[in-house]
């Protein structure tokens, strides 16, 4: 891991801030969870890995897509080692996504694209989890800010935030 870490302990974490939302949820969702403020960006799956000194497949990618069929927000947690194959997951499951506007990530969300945390959204959503992320012990998340992360087993999450675990590509 990473030498320039704060543990952000209730203390440091701004009351109302994204954090603050992400701990609460963890907490309400009975998930013992730590996070982790990085002095070094965690914006991307391969900068998160040499922060927190992982596997690039143990990060916790959070993209946010707007379903075609109900024009809802829907979140995919896909694995840093894994790029989600659009058209498979449409064949697969049915599923048609579209890229979905900064600004209404972040309204509907409440963090910004690089910050998005699996839990503690200002509005349900609906969560496709890849596979892959089952197969670790341990996986890292977005805590609400491109700076901060928090360890958590994905079983747990998975169950916590009722997310159907799909595969985001074809396998072989």
């Amino acid at each position: 891991m990473s030498e320039s870490v704060t543990e952000m302990t209730p203390d440091l974490i701004p009351a109302g801030s994204s954090m603050a939302r992400v701990k609460d949820a963890a907490a309400g969702a009975g998930l013992d969870i730590r996070i982790l403020k990085m002095a070094q960006s965690t914006r991307t799956a391969e900068e998160a890995a040499e922060a927190a000194g992982c596997d690039v497949s143990q990060i916790v990618k959070s993209l946010v897509f707007e379903n075609s069929a109900t024009g809802q927000l829907n979140l995919m947690l896909v694995s840093g080692a894994h790029n989600a194959d659009m058209d498979y997951i449409s064949a697969t499951y049915n599923l048609s996504f579209t890229r979905c506007d900064a600004r209404r990530v972040r309204d509907e969300t409440g963090f910004a694209i690089g910050g998005v945390a699996p839990i503690g959204h200002l509005k349900p959503i609906a969560v496709y989890m890849d596979r892959m992320l089952l197969s670790h012990g341990e996986v890292w998340a977005a805590a609400g800010r491109p700076d901060s992360v928090f360890r958590v087993d994905p079983q747990a999450l998975a169950s916590a935030i009722q997310a159907e675990i799909i595969d985001v590509r074809a396998q072989g």
